[in-house]
């Protein structure tokens, strides 16, 4: 089984228990959030790549914004529906992300692109890029690091792997799939102790 079906088959086991144990926002996430809405305004249209729980898309919504909602793992796209949201089992790096009321303006893509090969990052960059109305953004976070590893912490039972990243890499990949402004910061999650990166870019 490879690393992406692994790690799909351990969130699919533990969803709802993950949905749970992820309801608290954290600080910087609830910034985040709050600056998208700002740059794009009310109305704006949101491609969430791993929407897991909903958290995200509740707030993103309750502040005006407009989401599709999407994961790769079947059983959060199930809870999602429960709760009464349109909702689409994608993975990004190989099924049809477009839209047929036309470009996005903004990728929202929190703890969720950190399961995505390292070769593979740049073709999900592009393909995101791809689907984004020029000058809209991308917000995404990865967890800090090197290498790649798995790890069976929080309430996810089984391993899940991760590919972990260091500012310089991260930025040249993303730079190199069609968005520009790249900023990226480093924060770390005040529960766990966890570094991460958190990246905002313009859509070329």
């Amino acid at each position: 089984m490879s690393s992406r079906d692994a790690t799909v088959d351990a969130y699919e086991t533990d969803a709802a228990a993950y949905a749970v144990n992820g309801a608290f926002m954290p600080d910087s996430v609830r910034r985040d959030i709050e600056d998208l809405v700002a740059r794009l305004g009310r109305g704006a249209r949101v491609l969430e790549v791993g929407s897991g729980g909903g958290r995200d898309a509740r707030l993103m919504e309750h502040l005006g914004l407009r989401v599709r909602r999407t994961d790769i793992t079947p059983a959060f796209v199930t809870l999602l529906r429960e709760q009464g949201h349109d909702a689409d089992v994608i993975d990004p790096l190989r099924d049809d992300l477009g839209s047929p009321d036309g470009a996005y303006d903004a990728v929202w893509a929190n703890a969720s692109l950190l399961h995505v090969a390292r070769t593979d990052l740049p073709t999900v960059m592009a393909r995101l890029a791809e689907v984004t109305r020029s000058g809209g953004f991308l917000r995404m976070s990865v967890k800090e690091g090197d290498g790649e590893g798995w790890s069976t912490h929080g309430s996810i039972s089984n391993p899940r792997h991760f590919t972990y990243w260091r500012a310089d890499p991260l930025r040249e990949v993303v730079a190199g799939a069609g968005w520009n402004d790249v900023e990226i910061t480093s924060q770390v999650d005040s529960r766990a102790g966890q570094p991460w990166l958190e990246v905002l870019a313009v859509r070329a």
